[in-house]
């Protein structure tokens, strides 16, 4: 995308407007990749709103030689991981509350959509990821695996698992 080149190397040289520029182009799509990781709406915004805010405080030292698109998702494919070991963390301790508003309250979603986030949540972390990654983000297995720390092979299988998974989990009701 030549669009995204010439934003990464304005963006690199300083300008605001090429930030601004990558925030309007990927906002919506960073945050369906985010709420498909958490499934809940304002969790999402926090997660790429914090992804914009680092990219804003690493101008100077931005170098990126590959795609902006799945940079972005890999950086709020992170995030969104952490926040899920932080709530585990929090409902692993007792007496800790967790409070989650629902995903209606931040985003509008049909009941469709819904429920395909829902059962995502469903799935194990590796194979959410997996799917998210492949489906929602657009990345190659081999990308996937490099994010994962796994091999081809393994990231293949847990795509299929997660696909069948889901499959079953929505059983035809969408």
């Amino acid at each position: 995308m030549i669009e995204d080149e010439l934003l990464k190397l304005k963006f690199k040289l300083g300008s605001e407007d090429a930030l601004r520029r990558i925030y309007e182009k990927y906002l919506d799509y960073l945050l369906s990749v985010a709420m498909a990781f958490l499934n809940d709406a304002h969790a999402a915004e926090d997660v790429v709103h914090d992804v914009f805010v680092s990219l804003a405080q690493s101008g100077d030292r931005f170098r990126l030689a590959g795609n902006l698109k799945h940079y972005l998702a890999t950086c709020v494919a992170n995030r969104a991981r952490d926040r899920l070991r932080a709530r585990r963390r929090l409902r692993d301790h007792p007496g800790t509350e967790l409070h989650s508003d629902p995903p209606e309250d931040g985003l509008i979603l049909t009941e469709q959509v819904r429920r395909v986030y829902e059962a995502l949540a469903q799935l194990p972390d590796e194979q959410r990821e997996a799917v998210v990654l492949r489906v929602k983000a657009g990345m190659r297995f081999r990308q996937i695996a490099e994010i994962q720390n796994a091999s081809f092979v393994a990231v293949q299988a847990r795509y299929r698992r997660g696909i069948k998974r889901l499959r079953s989990i929505l059983n035809g009701r969408l």
